[in-house]
């Protein structure tokens, strides 16, 4: 039975506690936990529970930094998601401020992610090569990734997780909420995947929804900005460098010639707190 709390105090029930962060990269919300000292235990109904925005603290994906500057992504369903741009941005932020450097590797399953502070204060990550084959999205059969065999004919492109991206005329009229799930769970998709609908501004800015695996749709998706300009300069739409704006903000998207694809924006705490 805990003590009794003295009146205007609250009542805590003595328990292991762990501290988190509440950041988001354009919109795009993380809790953050930090399971470099010893192991935290978090498992996919943990995490599921801790994103909740109704019963835990609420956020897009559930993030864990390991040793090793190891981020491991949990989606709100509890699933793991081999990359989040957004997130990795936060990670590189909180890392880099803490050893004073300008640079730091962020690890990942899909990979290890090259980011930096640049002196703007933006936070830049090279997210790896685009994957463009249709075993490595994967798709359940082969099939060219420019055009899928779909309605709407979208493209497919790794960014170390699926995405597939419908370019529309009109973004405000597209349905996202109805086809995003639907297309989520397509059986072309054996992994499920991330579904952009991109309306192209000019050959230098790009307007994107994205409905997330596991997520649902969120104010913005750093992979997906990245799979989605990927897709258009294979389709001849746009440079290899552009604006991509989402509901949360504006990110800076650049597809070298290397085949990497670097993603540049801001990050932002929200607040911190501890969770039993």
């Amino acid at each position: 039975m805990p003590d009794m709390a003295q009146p205007g105090e609250f009542l805590y029930i003595r328990a292991m506690t762990i501290p988190f962060v509440k950041m988001h990269g354009c919109g795009n919300d993380f809790v953050i936990l930090d399971g470099r000292a010893k192991s935290l235990g978090m498992t996919p109904a943990k995490a599921a529970a801790l994103a909740d925005r109704h019963t835990g603290i609420g956020c897009d994906q559930l993030i864990v930094i390991e040793p090793g500057a190891f981020m491991r992504i949990y989606n709100p369903d509890g699933s793991e998601a081999g990359a989040c741009g957004n997130a990795t941005r936060c990670v590189a932020d909180i890392l880099t401020r803490e050893s004073g450097q300008d640079a730091v590797t962020i690890r990942t399953i899909s990979g290890e992610l090259p980011s930096r502070r640049r002196t703007d204060g933006l936070i830049q990550v090279d997210m790896g090569p685009a994957r463009t084959d249709w075993a490595d999205v994967p798709l359940a059969r082969p099939m060219d990734t420019l055009r899928l065999n779909l309605p709407g004919e979208p493209a497919a492109v790794s960014m170390g997780n699926p995405h597939t991206t419908f370019f529309v005329a009109d973004l405000d009229a597209v349905a996202v909420t109805e086809l995003g799930p639907r297309f989520e769970h397509d059986k072309l998709f054996p992994q499920r995947v991330n579904v952009g609908f991109a309306q192209v501004v000019d050959r230098e800015t790009i307007r994107l929804k994205v409905w997330e695996r596991g997520a649902g749709l969120t104010l913005a998706c750093g992979s997906g900005a990245c799979a989605t300009l990927v897709n258009a300069v294979r389709r001849g739409l746009t440079n290899r460098r552009a604006r991509v704006i989402v509901d949360g903000g504006e990110l800076e998207i650049e597809w070298r010639d290397d085949g990497h694809v670097l993603m540049t924006g801001p990050v932002a705490l929200s607040f911190s707190g501890i969770v039993a």
